[in-house]
């Protein structure tokens, strides 16, 4: 390897060919056991193979971190879906239809520990047209929950949904679900609307993943089409 005064040798040259040619370490083994690294954890002087070790130690670490996390993550998801399984369950076993939709709501707000959540459903039989889940949704409110094809999250910037609420003023994020025939994303028109409010800013943000909230919209029409 050649260099000259106007092409400097360089670290990345060095190191290019020290990973190139492995054989000089067979050559000057002793440097091995020569070289002296100042160890990050107690600042004292360490072998290279003591390094070594040490890095190794830091990236198993590092990946018995990242283990734990999907196993949290992992049970949390079962019980969240255990939640899912028995609210579903108990809306379909749920024979006083004029009570559903604020049954709905209280399950929503006790099974998954949100603060306050609304609903209101319109367009339905007769009998129900006077309850109030039924009454004060005007048709801008109706064509907002038409025209959402997915759950919003995000601020409250003043949606006519949080006078649904026991306290909108204290309602700073919101999670917005349409209640429509079929599934999230059908272009069928909404017939009701979900409305969850947290006083956390962050607990519904425009980042986060809708999954869940599709599949509670979905079940809570499907139990909902027996007001119609």
């Amino acid at each position: 390897m050649t260099t000259s005064f106007t092409n400097p040798l360089t670290e990345d040259d060095i190191a290019n060919y020290l990973a190139n040619t492995p054989e000089f370490f067979e050559r000057h083994a002793e440097l091995l056991a020569a070289v002296q690294l100042t160890s990050p954890h107690s600042q004292r002087a360490v072998s290279l193979q003591e390094r070594q070790a040490e890095m190794l130690r830091d990236k198993i670490r590092v990946l018995e971190q990242r283990i734990m996390g999907m196993l949290r993550n992992v049970n949390e998801n079962v019980i969240l879906s255990d939640k899912l399984l028995r609210w579903a369950r108990d809306l379909f076993l749920t024979t006083d239809l004029q009570a559903l939709p604020g049954q709905i709501a209280e399950e929503i707000q006790h099974q998954f520990l949100v603060p306050q959540v609304g609903i209101k459903v319109w367009d339905v039989a007769p009998e129900f047209a006077a309850a109030n889940f039924a009454l004060g949704v005007s048709d801008d409110a109706k064509l907002f929950a038409s025209s959402l094809m997915e759950p919003y999250c995000g601020l409250n910037t003043g949606f006519e949904a949080i006078s649904w609420l026991p306290e909108p003023q204290a309602a700073i994020s919101l999670a917005i679900l349409p209640l429509r025939a079929g599934l999230v994303g059908s272009t069928a028109p909404a017939f009701g609307m979900l409305v969850l409010a947290s006083p956390d800013a962050q607990r519904f943000n425009n980042t986060m993943g809708t999954d869940f909230l599709e599949r509670i919209a979905e079940l809570a029409s499907a139990a909902l089409t027996r007001l119609r």
